[in-house]
């Protein structure tokens, strides 16, 4: 396991996950910070920004000092000239998951956000846009959200072909 970067915030909780050198379980109000931190540590890239829907799951296993949440943010951060990869989870909350943003840090997580929101309904605060990537505008509700209810919508397609 490698050691957290020396200006990451005191107290983040660390762990062994999988496929990663390193698992970070920061507070929200640790977690800029940290990657922060890791960014200035020569973590130059932030391969994928996720959301889990732990719905059925808040039992997980989860470090002694981490409180579970319904919903969970997954950062993984890789340092090509390091070559490490750190994953750093963060509880967003259970009804209404909120988090930073980390746009100004990784301009490259906007679409990832975006999409975080649109499908889980997730909350970015100080994003530059947080509008729907996928679905349209006046969709009702995240799609991605395990109680979202599963609809029957006809699909038309147009000039199908006849038999054959």
């Amino acid at each position: 396991m490698i050691p957290l970067p020396l200006t990451a915030p005191p107290g983040v909780v660390t762990a062994d996950v999988l496929a990663s050198d390193l698992g970070c379980f920061p507070t929200i109000d640790d977690y800029v910070e940290l990657v922060r931190a890791f960014k200035d540590d020569h973590f130059e890239m932030c391969v994928d920004l996720c959301v889990v829907d732990y719905l059925e799951h808040l039992t997980r296993p989860l470090p002694d000092d981490v409180k579970a949440t319904r919903f969970e943010i997954v950062v993984n951060l890789l340092s090509l000239s390091k070559r490490q990869r750190v994953r750093i989870r963060v509880q967003a909350g259970d009804d209404e998951p909120r988090v930073p943003t980390l746009f100004h840090l990784y301009p490259g997580t906007e679409a990832m956000e975006r999409e975080a929101f649109d499908l889980f309904g997730v909350l970015f605060d100080g994003h530059p846009d947080l509008t729907r990537i996928l679905m349209p505008e006046d969709w009702e509700g995240h799609p991605l959200r395990k109680d979202y209810a599963v609809g029957k919508i006809p699909i038309q397609f147009k000039e199908a072909p006849g038999p054959r």
